[in-house]
């Protein structure tokens, strides 16, 4: 064999080689990090409500008469739909969760406790679809991600407490109106293995609502906005 067969038959080899190498590096990326249209994850949400409330007005309310709602958690469910390599939407919610609210102004009603009291109780259903850009590669262990969408919540199983009743003077019913808000996200993905992912991300929503309490016809009412900041933690499998 001469020098210029030998040159030749040298770079066929190699150029095979490499493309051996090339389709297992292919072969290693699809089996690790699957491409798949449907995800389900499962999680928990840890909710802490930054909230600014309207004094409560109404007969018999002195000034400063305000609410709170304390910090809660529960468990999160999504499903993902891939719309592209670099899109995905997102419908979250979370297994509606017992709120408390709590008084916050005066550190009494007359003779009656309340700052810090809790003075009502009420379940939210508060779902969000949520559109995302996720950077990076599919075939990268870490991809970050952005989104904005729209939530909507749904309050129910409204509840004044004794306490509640007390401040008010009687039993009172309550209601909330319910709310559309936007939203915005942000996260990290780490792909674990084939269909597996862990995910964290922080979500901020803005929430209103208007509050009515009626106590034997005596009506008072305040403007609320919840605005939760959620931190989630979850894991993904795709399908």
């Amino acid at each position: 064999m001469n020098i210029r067969n030998s040159i030749t038959a040298g770079l066929w080899m190699l150029g095979t080689l490499a493309g051996g190498t090339a389709l297992a590096a292919d072969a290693y990326v699809s089996a690790t990090s699957p491409v798949s249209s449907n995800e389900i994850r499962v999680g928990m949400y840890f909710v802490q409500y930054d909230v600014k409330a309207d004094d409560l007005t109404g007969p018999y309310v002195p000034p400063g008469v305000k609410v709170d709602v304390n910090s809660i958690s529960t468990p999160y469910i999504a499903y993902v739909r891939r719309l592209t390599p670099h899109w995905i939407a997102q419908l979250a919610a979370g297994i509606p969760p017992k709120t408390e609210t709590v008084g916050k102004g005066p550190t009494t009603l007359g003779s009656v406790p309340f700052d810090g009291q809790v003075v009502s109780t009420a379940r939210w259903f508060s779902p969000s679809l949520v559109v995302s850009y996720v950077f990076r590669d599919e075939s990268e262990t870490w991809r970050p991600y952005l989104g904005a969408g729209i939530n909507y919540t749904k309050f129910y199983d409204l509840q004044s407490t004794a306490a509640g009743n007390a401040a008010n003077g009687g039993p009172t019913a309550i209601t909330l109106t319910s709310s559309v808000g936007p939203v915005v996200s942000g996260g990290v993905r780490w792909h674990i293995k084939d269909h597996w992912s862990a995910y964290a991300s922080f979500d901020y929503a803005v929430v209103d609502s208007d509050y009515t309490g009626n106590t034997a016809g005596i009506i008072r009412r305040t403007s609320i906005r919840f605005n939760p900041s959620t931190l989630v933690v979850s894991l993904g499998y795709a399908f």
